[in-house]
């Protein structure tokens, strides 16, 4: 294949028809549900699943679930709710402070934090980056949690592993708490719940599984980000979204999609994966890329590292196998 700036174009306007006609067959005729429950957030992919999902589906069919928390940024409930005046569709807002609370995210998560800042406390903000040179260097194999206090000074340090785990673990539960409200939601009206989900997210594990990796649907699965981009210029989405960087919304001192976990730019790696997806050799992807073949090369170890390390959130729960049939049942 020949490999060049425009290989991740797409006829949006045809797409878009394509993931209709899919939505609505999906929805109705395979999950045989009246319509689809979206969790929106006022970011790029939230949005371009909740407009297919109208245009599949009918506005009047489609339900917007806003689902924030003490760390989210106002912006997202503001940004969330223009977009379902956009396309003209109903909104619910569940604030999920109290559930976490009563979960001990916040308590188990500051906990945490301490192990690394013994000063922090609720008048801090807190986030977790990656080093986001890795065309410079062959990996990285550590997190850095930065915290800021009231006068917006800041420190950062390395996270020891067992710190990070139960962050993480502790964040985690924001995210499957999300899942189990929009399920409330959905099963109330007999809708289906549609994932938000892009192929970055899903093939490189950026999810959370049983959390916003659980969904009925996931209409967008396929799609590298640079070409959610192209779909939602062309579906109408509010300009103040798709400019919007995207961040996690789920540490209280804003992180970026890049720097807590992608550490490259999303024109730059979903280029660079597309390439190594269909065999472009390092030499050709670096000259179209302006960039050398080590730092290449060093894009395609990174990005497999990725797919490789979490195959397993992409799997279904493991069952026993009977040795006779091969079907999963009693043990012979």
């Amino acid at each position: 294949m020949k490999f060049n700036k425009e290989s991740l174009k797409i006829d949006a306007r045809l797409v878009s028809e394509q993931l209709a006609e899919t939505i609505l067959k999906q929805v109705r005729v395979t999950l045989k549900k009246a319509g689809a429950v979206v969790g929106i957030s006022g970011g790029l992919d939230s949005s371009v699943v909740l407009a297919l999902c109208a245009k599949a589906l009918g506005p009047d069919r489609v339900v917007g679930v806003m689902m924030p928390e003490t760390d989210s940024s106002p912006d997202s409930q503001q940004l969330a709710q223009a977009l379902a005046d956009r396309f003209g569709v109903q909104t619910v807002v569940e604030n999920i402070t109290p559930a976490l609370e009563g979960m001990g995210c916040y308590r188990r998560r500051d906990e945490a934090i301490r192990e690394v800042f013994p000063e922090y406390d609720h008048t801090y903000k807190n986030k977790i980056t990656i080093p986001t040179n890795i065309l410079e260097k062959e990996t990285f194999n550590f997190f850095t949690l930065t915290i800021e206090n009231a006068a917006g000074e800041t420190k950062s340090k390395r996270m020891p592993p067992s710190a990070y785990l139960k962050v993480v673990a502790a964040s985690n539960l924001k995210q499957r708490l999300r899942m189990t409200t929009l399920y409330y939601h959905a099963e109330e009206r007999n809708y289906a719940v549609a994932g938000t989900g892009n192929k970055d997210e899903h093939c490189q594990g950026f999810f959370v599984k049983y959390g916003d990796g659980g969904a009925d649907l996931k209409p967008i699965a396929h799609l590298f980000k640079v070409q959610i981009y192209q779909l939602a210029e062309e579906l109408g989405v509010p300009d103040e979204i798709i400019k919007r960087v995207p961040t996690t919304d789920t540490y209280s001192a804003g992180s970026t999609q890049e720097e807590f976990f992608f550490g490259l730019d999303f024109y730059r790696m979903d280029m660079l994966w597309y390439a190594m997806e269909n065999g472009v050799p390092t030499d050709e992807a670096a000259k179209v890329m302006n960039l050398s073949e080590q730092q290449a090369r060093r894009a395609y170890a990174n990005i497999q590292r990725k797919i490789d390390g979490t195959e397993y959130l992409r799997l279904p729960p493991l069952e026993v196998q009977s040795k006779q049939s091969g079907k999963s049942g009693k043990l012979m």
